[in-house]
């Protein structure tokens, strides 16, 4: 089918319903409030995102990123990413910067590799043999973050505040390894590190 079709589809519904302002509540709903930028941790060597607010506090956020592993460094690997943190305590610094000191957060990562599939092959291994997935893996994680409200530096500037960001993570397969040989496994063979930036809109 015409790959025209596909682009205007939208337009073409909003025309024959003419409900222009729940499609503009809709587009405004998708536009994401935060791009980021973030080098390892789990979810490439570097990984572009979007994030979202969520709640009325605005302490949840809801990202989703593209991550990338090139061959040098033990790719190639392309990486998706779902996360989920919350920030429950805020330390203000005058009226320009607030430091989030321990953000709790859960992630899923799914990892697109012709080798990788969602389950062990059944003609290799037998069933139950590893329960866990080749491909997907959910991570626990815990970041720290500095934020500087640009708005409140320069009145005329496009971007909210800039966030400079640490995130540590482990996930299921490291855990139960760890758990399984803690005398052969420390805390920092299982935990990983990323560090990014958020540009907040």
């Amino acid at each position: 089918m015409n790959e025209y079709f596909f682009r205007f589809f939208p337009i073409i519904i909003l025309l024959i319903t003419g409900n222009s302002v729940g499609y503009a509540q809709m587009a405004k709903f998708l536009i994401p409030n935060e791009t980021i930028v973030q080098y390892a941790g789990s979810i490439g060597y570097f990984s572009l995102g979007a994030g979202y607010k969520i709640f009325k506090n605005n302490r949840g956020n809801i990202d989703f990123n593209y991550g990338y592993v090139p061959a040098s460094k033990g790719g190639k690997l392309n990486i998706l990413t779902t996360k989920f943190s919350y920030k429950p305590f805020e330390i203000r610094i005058k009226n320009w910067a607030k430091i989030y000191p321990f953000n709790p957060g859960i992630f899923i990562t799914y990892t697109f590799h012709k080798n990788l599939g969602l389950s062990f092959p059944p003609d290799q291994y037998p069933k139950g043999y590893y329960f866990w997935s080749e491909s997907v893996r959910p991570h626990l994680s815990l970041s720290n973050e500095l934020q500087l409200n640009i708005k409140d530096l320069i009145d005329k500037s496009s971007i909210n505040a800039i966030s400079i960001y640490s995130e540590f993570n482990t996930n299921d397969y490291y855990l139960i390894n760890f758990l399984e040989n803690p005398s052969a496994l420390s805390l920092e063979d299982i935990f990983k590190m990323g560090i990014g930036m958020r540009l907040k809109f």
